[in-house]
């Protein structure tokens, strides 16, 4: 039986085509997807790189093997297939490794309402399956025939991109606005099939930049979590004197947000600002006390601005699983992450960075200031952003933090996701990578000095 615990991750299925998997594994985890969830329709959606289309199909041809009835809605953004699975009930499967390189692909798989699927919600079961029919000459993939059944579902196509669109704006009046310049990097992406269509009819002049969808990435890597990826929208907007610059990642689920001076808006003001916006939304709808989640590194500015909006703040571990799961439990109405990943209510729980851009745009043209001054309020604390230390011993070195740092007068500490150790004006996150030998470090201050003290120190015992 063949190992197939480097390709399927914590979330998801993400490896190298073709050495890591190809087309019979596709079809394979298809077959497996509508027998463990038990589906008779699914839909079926994937990115532009060059190995999503063929892998695409051979999962709903697996799929149909089995009994299901697929819908394929092609070239989409992640959210688009989230949306097509919640406007449709259907589970649903998204092919695409993100912000990955070109040679990387993968599936990004939900139940009907775009619920999430993960290790302990139905990924390990798929795994489990795939591994078992992995009987053939190399690992390759083999059915018993009696496991098949005789009922063979369809194939049908539909098209969902200006369903999604309309959608979206029916969440967000922009109609109001004042004109606004808007650049928007794509990165080759998906954000060159979705922004043309969800921005259309807008007072915005949009300037693109890489809309060409290209799955080998020639322009720059789809992952803005990077500053190096940042470089060229930045000076296009200085360039242009937009007042904005938005950067979608591969598939389109993230956006990152540059202010009209060049500079990128962190993703903890984003959410706060969001946050804000949601909250009023929902009081506004008769909702006494809205929550809103965010995880455990963002910026202490977010449960602050909640808080002083007359909404409950929920603090939960770094993960999407994670931040879903608490929004289902506590009925939040937004939830945020520092990596840009937004979720909603009224999107079936699911992230979309499209849907955050359009809450930003409806702010910042709402107003006369420019984004930066907008975003002021949002910017309380001097963060580090995530650092990476390689390192053999993850636990051991945690310790040596704790031991330091843990003992100290005034100071509290919490291991709801690795270490956090909290003062009156400053905390630090560390917590140990699930794939990599790395412990990630984020630090925050009221001071920059002291946060950059508190660094320096920090990584001093994590890399001793």
């Amino acid at each position: 039986m063949r190992d197939l615990s480097q390709l399927v991750k914590a979330y998801d299925v993400r490896g190298v085509v073709p050495d890591q998997w190809d087309g019979s594994l596709a079809w394979a985890f298809g077959a497996a997807f509508v027998r463990v969830v038990g589906a008779s329709a699914v839909v079926v959606g994937h990115d532009m790189r060059p190995s999503s289309p063929g892998l695409s199909r051979a999962f709903a041809e697996g799929a149909a093997a089995f009994g299901a009835d697929v819908v394929e809605i092609g070239l989409c953004s992640t959210d688009q297939l989230y949306y097509a699975s919640g406007s449709m009930d259907l589970p649903g499967a998204m092919f695409t490794a993100s912000h990955n390189p070109a040679e990387y692909n993968g599936i990004k798989l939900c139940r009907a309402g775009a619920a999430p699927v993960g290790q302990d919600t139905g990924l390990s079961e798929v795994r489990a399956l795939v591994e078992s029919w992995c009987t053939g000459a190399d690992g390759g993939v083999v059915v018993p025939a009696a496991a098949v059944g005789t009922v063979v579902g369809s194939l049908s196509s539909r098209e969902t991109l200006e369903g999604y669109a309309s959608y979206l704006r029916g969440l967000v009046d922009l109609s109001g606005i004042r004109p606004l310049r808007v650049v928007v990097d794509a990165g080759n992406g998906m954000g060159g099939h979705t922004v043309p269509t969800v921005l259309a009819g807008l007072p915005l002049e949009v300037v693109p930049m890489y809309f060409e969808l290209d799955g080998t990435f020639p322009n720059h890597e789809a992952n803005p979590l990077d500053p190096a990826n940042l470089v060229d929208l930045q000076a296009r907007v200085r360039v242009e004197g937009a007042d904005i610059g938005l950067a979608f990642d591969g598939d389109a689920d993230r956006c990152f947000v540059i202010d009209e001076r060049g500079e990128p808006v962190s993703p903890s003001a984003i959410t706060a600002l969001v946050a804000e916006r949601e909250i009023a939304r929902a009081r506004a709808g008769g909702e006494e006390r809205p929550t809103v989640i965010h995880n455990l590194i963002t910026s202490w500015t977010v449960p602050q601005v909640v808080a002083d909006a007359g909404a409950v703040a929920v603090r939960t571990r770094v993960g999407h699983s994670f931040i879903k799961q608490e929004m289902a439990r506590t009925d939040a109405v937004f939830g945020g992450e520092h990596s840009a990943h937004y979720y909603f209510r009224d999107f079936w729980r699911a992230d979309t960075g499209m849907l955050a851009a359009l809450h930003v745009l409806a702010a910042l043209g709402g107003q006369e200031r420019p984004l930066s001054s907008l975003c002021e309020r949002y910017d309380r604390y001097a963060a580090s952003g995530e650092i990476n230390s390689t390192v053999a011993d993850q636990v051991g070195r945690t310790a040596a933090v704790r031991a330091v740092y843990g003992v100290l007068e005034g100071v509290s500490t919490d291991e709801l996701d690795g270490l956090t150790v909290a003062g009156d004006d400053w905390w630090f996150n560390l917590r140990a990578s699930n794939t990599e030998p790395l412990l990630r470090l984020n630090v925050e201050a009221k001071d920059p000095a002291r946060m950059a003290e508190l660094r320096d120190a920090v990584l001093a015992l994590v890399r001793a």
